[in-house]
């Protein structure tokens, strides 16, 4: 999948950090709150997270940006978890978006539930995914869980940034057990330059105290919420939680090993379909081209823009794969492209591939 073009901008917080975000896409906005092992230059040709961000950036202007203490945005400063709902709200002044869904991925996921109640009037809609409302030392009054907490931050203090990858290897088998050997491989070289080894410990002892789940009832705009099933970063049941206490949340369990969904699962295609049938669909298309399509071939073409390919089409509209390639010919004739991707580009430019539109 090519990788969408991004701008890369800087802009300051009110205590003098210098953030680092990216806009990519076009479309009504979407903003991405941050979540820690970020890199804006680097995330976007990765095997792990470029499938989403091309995915996110196709109907939307997709807002994310690196938190204090990762990636290209200021390191030797101040964290704490107000701090980082403060850059959220940075983010959002410095881009000018008023009314927007947010998505919130694992300790994002509390971010956002902070801000989405904090601004209630410029959150439409609300996506979590992975995400948890207490930290690791809030869920259990366990010493053993303290003593098990701290010296995984011990671990990072030690071998975050080593050549050997043997110590972050630990923390990728977390967060993508399902992953291919290229996909480990990368994901440890972005624990490596996505933050310092002290900056790792000081980032999951602030998780570890994370407690938003009096936030949670106060939520009031629509709220999505996915998790692994079988996730080994962060439990299934905090998701259970979230989902319990914001009201009306639409829970989604999927069928995953992986923290992050790796685009070769099936559990993906099931986020993607559930993220697009939450999220209001784009405007209706107001290319001139469009209309000279058969019904017949508008179906065709909202088939392919969500990725279907001949032979799922012919199967979903009961036609031959034959019909099917015709019925392309005259399409793209008609919308003057040359292939698939370039039809592809338009349709959805043009607010088709969503499925219920």
């Amino acid at each position: 999948m090519p990788t969408r073009k991004q701008q890369i901008r800087l802009c300051t917080t009110t205590d003098g950090v210098r953030l680092a975000y990216a806009i990519s896409g076009q479309g009504p906005p979407l903003v991405k709150a941050a979540n820690w092992m970020s890199h804006l230059e680097f995330d976007v040709e990765s095997p792990v997270w470029s499938h989403l961000l091309n995915e996110l950036s196709h109907c939307h202007t997709l807002v994310r940006y690196d938190e204090r203490g990762c990636g290209l945005s200021d390191r030797d400063v101040e964290l704490s978890f107000e701090s980082w709902v403060r850059d959220l709200e940075t983010i959002v002044e410095a881009t000018g978006v008023d009314h927007f869904p947010l998505l919130g991925i694992s300790q994002g996921a509390s971010i956002a539930v902070a801000f989405a109640v904090a601004h209630s009037e410029r959150v439409s809609h609300l996506i979590l995914h992975g995400g948890y409302a207490r930290g690791r030392l809030k869920r259990q009054l366990d010493p053993r869980l303290r003593e098990e907490a701290e010296l995984m931050n011990r671990l990072a203090e030690i071998g975050w940034g080593q050549e050997n990858p043997a110590f972050r290897q630990f923390f990728t088998t977390q967060f993508i057990p399902g992953g291919s050997a290229e996909q480990h491989r990368w994901f440890n070289e972005l624990e490596r330059v996505s933050t310092s080894p002290a900056n790792a410990a000081r980032f999951m002892r602030i998780f570890n105290d994370i407690d938003v789940v009096s936030l949670l009832p106060l939520v009031t705009c629509p709220t999505l919420v996915l998790h692994a099933v079988r996730d080994a970063r962060v439990p299934f049941d905090e998701g259970r939680l979230i989902a319990s206490l914001i009201p009306g949340a639409h829970f989604v369990p999927l069928e995953s090993d992986n923290h992050l969904l790796l685009e070769n699962e099936p559990a993906w295609q099931r986020w993607l379909d559930e993220v697009h049938a939450f999220l209001p669909a784009p405007p209706p298309s107001t290319d001139l081209a469009f209309t000279t399509l058969t019904r017949r071939e508008r179906d065709i073409v909202e088939l392919i823009a969500q990725g279907r390919d001949n032979a799922q089409i012919a199967a979903h509209l009961g036609l031959s794969e034959k019909t099917v390639r015709n019925h392309i010919t005259s399409v793209f004739s008609k919308l003057e492209v040359e292939n698939r991707a370039q039809a592809i580009v338009l349709a959805r430019t043009s607010g088709f591939g969503q499925p219920g539109a």
